[in-house]
């Protein structure tokens, strides 16, 4: 049995070093080349900024989401609003349920209430749901940026979601 493993060795470590020891030809047809093509070391350029529409709140129709627990997307601007921090939220002076009517914004979902690891209902919005940039993306006009055939899910008229 020692005799076998130490001849197996041996002979892999033959191999080994005969392949190591001539390196393989390689034609200009099957060197390594960059997807990038000749220039890969020049960097990427960054597209253009897409300037967002509905300039104040309010003032743009939403677009329909595709299937229901889609994130809306935000149909005004937010460029002018200040950086979200554990301490402050911008989003909430509007969506907040304190302000929603006062505001005529929509409410933030009751999702945001809800204890991801207990599935109970808060009080308080979850420190997991604070960043709303994390899920819901400024409404651009922009085409795609590759072919697409998604097509969503009808949504239900909200007469049918309350009958269910």
């Amino acid at each position: 049995m020692k005799n076998s493993l130490r001849f197996a060795l041996v002979a892999l470590a033959t191999s080994a070093f005969s392949l190591a020891a001539t390196p393989p030809a390689l034609s200009a047809e099957s060197a390594v080349k960059s997807l990038r093509g000749a220039d890969a070391q020049v960097s990427d350029q960054a597209p253009e900024e897409k300037i967002q529409l509905g300039k104040r709140p309010g003032s743009q129709k939403p677009i329909a989401r595709s299937f229901e627990q889609q994130p809306p997307v935000i149909p005004h601007a937010t460029e002018n609003f200040d950086e979200i921090t554990l301490e402050e939220n911008q989003c909430l002076t509007c969506h907040g349920p304190e302000k929603y009517k006062e505001k005529k914004s929509p409410r933030i979902g009751d999702s945001h209430f809800r204890n991801q690891q207990t599935g109970e209902i808060m009080k308080q919005m979850s420190s997991a749901r604070h960043n709303c940039m994390q899920c819901h993306v400024p409404q651009v006009d922009t085409p795609p940026l590759v072919d697409n055939t998604f097509q969503g899910v009808p949504q239900p008229k909200a007469a049918a979601r309350k009958k269910q």
